[in-house]
């Protein structure tokens, strides 16, 4: 079908499903909703709840069922118009992933890929990451039109040096920011967001387009370190550009806006690791 004939742009979402802090597709459905944009879940795991900071919970991975869900909606000619994914939990499933790309991109309208390379923060990769799965991802983010690293991610991606603060002001943390930016181009892409820049007292959110070059945009840094909010920012990011959004201007207005999410939650004594009150927010989104 052709996606003008359709109500709404599609979004196939490849994300875990943790059902309590708020992370992964428990944010990616209902922003991409409130965007005006028709999500559509690809499950890669089931947990009780995220695993930054809980113990003891349930988890199941759906690596196999993956494959099967693909495979009905191609049975079905299900189409996309874009294909966002997130934390991966093995070399299996960047395999599936990759895979579910190519399906997809066989059809005569071919999606627009995000690869949000969830890999670590902090300057460390997640404990369930391997050197293997970081190279598994790098050569995932080859088949991205956009990709959306945090600067650890950024870091590991690019084999560069991890910088915590950058002594040097603005102007050094966007040069640290643009060096990186323009080793990810050998992947492909034509979109680079790196989050989470710091120097002093600023975080900065860096941008890279091919056709419109590179950006940077900075603010005050609020000290919570809620998850999630690479997921909400990357959402955001997406449902944006599927609204044909200038890009400078989406991550501009992307950054502004999970910073007064983060704001906002910052305001009620509730656990760090329960995520972030975007809820609040989503009736902007649609603008």
């Amino acid at each position: 079908m052709d996606r003008n004939k359709r109500p709404l742009p599609r979004a196939i979402a490849i994300h875990d499903l943790s059902c309590f802090g708020k992370c992964a597709l428990t944010v990616v459905l209902p922003v991409l909703s409130a965007s005006g944009v028709e999500a559509v879940p690809i499950p890669t795991a089931l947990l009780s709840t995220h695993t930054g900071g809980f113990d003891g919970y349930y988890f199941e991975d759906l690596t196999s069922q993956m494959g099967e869900i693909s495979k009905h909606f191609g049975k079905l000619n299900i189409e996309a118009d874009a294909i966002y994914t997130g934390f991966l939990g093995s070399e299996a499933q960047i395999e599936k992933v990759s895979s579910i790309i190519d399906s997809f991109s066989e059809s005569s309208q071919r999606p627009l890929v995000m690869v949000d390379p969830v890999m670590g923060d902090d300057g460390r990769l997640y404990s369930t990451y391997t050197r293997e799965l970081m190279l598994g991802m790098r050569e995932l983010c080859k088949k991205a039109d956009i990709i959306t690293p945090n600067i650890t991610e950024a870091c590991f991606l690019t084999d560069t040096e991890y910088r915590e603060n950058i002594a040097g002001g603005e102007r050094e943390a966007f040069e640290y920011a643009s060096a990186m930016a323009r080793k990810m181009l050998s992947f492909g892409v034509k979109k680079i967001v790196i989050t989470g820049i710091h120097y002093g007292n600023m975080v900065a959110t860096y941008g890279y387009d091919t056709e419109g070059g590179e950006f940077m945009h900075a603010s005050e840094y609020v000290k919570h370190p809620y998850p999630g909010t690479g997921d909400l920012f990357a959402s955001v990011l997406l449902g944006k550009l599927m609204k044909n959004a200038d890009f400078c201007e989406a991550v501009r207005l992307t950054s502004e806006l999970t910073k007064r999410v983060i704001e906002y939650s910052a305001q009620f004594d509730t656990p760090i690791r329960n995520g972030v009150a975007f809820e609040p927010f989503l009736h902007e989104l649609n603008n």
